[in-house]
């Protein structure tokens, strides 16, 4: 299982990266469609966008990690627990 939580994890990271990589060369409209996407598959942003702080980079990507590690213990947790019951 820790495997899988550091596969989570990583995911998490490497969506953060492509976002904070894609919005680097030029600044993109907050009504752009992908500012969405990045919205929703980042809810560091999310988070930091509504509640009006600012974030690092350094700190969105390992916010972003922790939060996809997050879902994915109770995603795995919640699976076992299925398993089992069958």
């Amino acid at each position: 299982m820790k495997y899988r939580l550091a596969m989570w994890a990583g995911a998490g990271f490497l969506v953060a990266s492509f976002w904070a990589l894609y919005f680097l060369p030029a600044p993109v409209p907050m009504t752009s469609p992908m500012w969405t996407l990045a919205r929703l598959t980042c809810p560091v942003a999310f988070a930091s966008f509504y509640f009006h702080f600012p974030l690092g980079v350094y700190w969105f990507l390992l916010a972003n990690a922790a939060t996809y590690a997050l879902v994915g213990l109770i995603v795995e947790t919640l699976g076992q627990q299925l398993n089992q019951a069958r």
